[in-house]
């Protein structure tokens, strides 16, 4: 009997969504002879069994769109909002699963979405995961499709930024996503030719930045371009999260005695959420030059996929599609090298990939001048 499959994307929206679909989905229809359904809006869609047909006619044509035709949320199976509470509602998800006549269950999402699936297969379903996030964050592949979009969107608009701060003997300042991991900055920071790169990875000093800065005053280039992930923190920073996390957990007591709520600590965890401005009202002063902020924000994500990520979630969509072919179960579909390999899903939930000190990236960056604000 033909294998019944379904499909949900999770999460963030990202170039390359469509293309694993139609990857997943092609192979599965033409070459395998299954049947595909798709869940609306992630998991919230599995949940409410809102399903739509996937066949050739819907699948073609979508290689090149962005977003997903599917609809994405970030809502979680164990704690999704319903009638105003959070409630848990891995039951409902397994009666849909088995109501629809599912033999697996493809999600395609980043670093929560894996975390999601592991749930589900430790519920008893049959789930595979693909990798997909501009962040290029989620561990055990090489790469996730939707990176290589977003690092050609970021690196056009240091360069044309460049133009603006030479013009104006300014400092521009670009906030690039990447909320755990530096991967998007770095890249397009040495790429686009940025004079300063600020990650995640390496906690910057506010002076040392500066230092760079003037130093290229000094020497005949009265402008800089700093690239910096959202994710990215200050030394000062980073210190005054760990004086405000001091608490006595058993107690929730603060360090000078005083009761610590909720808000307290999340105020605690947000202390930086607004250091990009900060840092440019911070280099103004110390460098005696204007700065400009610059956010990408959305923009990075949103667009048709480019070669590269249309390749890739190709790629990685017909593997799975091999995958299940075989019985190959909660497992996540890993770029590697050149070709993919089922990697467990327990040896990816809750697991960020984030930039090794010693990757070759940074190296060559440092050797082309770049500061990191070390």
């Amino acid at each position: 009997m033909s294998k019944f499959i379904g499909i949900l994307t999770a999460g963030g929206d990202s170039p390359g969504l469509n293309a694993a679909m139609r990857g997943v989905g092609k192979t599965l229809l033409g070459y395998y002879g299954m049947n595909i359904v798709g869940f609306r809006d992630g998991f919230r869609g599995l949940m409410e069994n809102r399903t739509t047909p996937l066949d050739r006619s819907t699948l073609s044509g979508i290689l090149t769109i962005g977003g997903t035709i599917l609809g994405t949320s970030r809502d979680k199976p164990h704690k999704m909002p319903v009638g105003g509470k959070m409630l848990n509602m891995l039951d409902a998800i397994v009666d849909n699963y088995r109501d629809n006549h599912l033999d697996c269950l493809v999600c395609i999402g980043g670093g929560g979405t894996q975390k999601n699936s592991l749930r589900l297969k430790e519920m008893g379903l049959n789930v595979i995961t693909l990798p997909k996030t501009i962040d290029n964050d989620v561990a055990g592949t090489d790469s996730t499709f939707g990176f290589d979009t977003a690092l050609g969107i970021a690196t056009e608009a240091i360069d044309r930024l460049h133009s603006t701060a030479h013009s104006h003997h300014r400092i521009i300042v670009v906030e690039v996503m990447g909320h755990r991991a530096g991967w998007l900055a770095l890249g397009a920071g040495i790429a686009g030719g940025a004079d300063v790169v600020l990650i995640p990875e390496i906690a910057y000093d506010v002076e040392s930045v500066a230092a760079a800065i003037r130093a290229r005053a000094r020497s005949g280039s009265p402008f800089s371009i700093v690239a910096i992930a959202e994710g990215a923190i200050s030394q000062q920073d980073l210190a005054a999260i760990a004086e405000a996390r001091t608490v006595d957990k058993k107690s929730a007591k603060a360090k000078d005695g005083r009761k610590v709520d909720d808000e307290e600590a999340d105020a605690a965890e947000m202390i930086y959420a607004d250091r990009t401005l900060r840092l440019a009202k911070r280099l103004e002063a110390l460098t005696g030059l204007e700065a400009r902020v610059t956010i990408l924000g959305h923009v990075q994500r949103g667009g048709a996929p480019s070669a590269g990520d249309r390749l890739l979630a190709t790629r990685l969509g017909t593997a799975c599609a091999d995958l299940i072919a075989k019985g190959t179960y909660g497992v996540m579909v890993a770029a590697k090298g050149e070709g993919s390999r089922p990697v467990k899903l327990e040896d990816v939930a809750g697991k960020v990939k984030t930039v090794p000190l010693n990757h070759s990236w940074i190296g060559s960056a440092r050797r082309v001048g770049t500061n990191f604000g070390d």
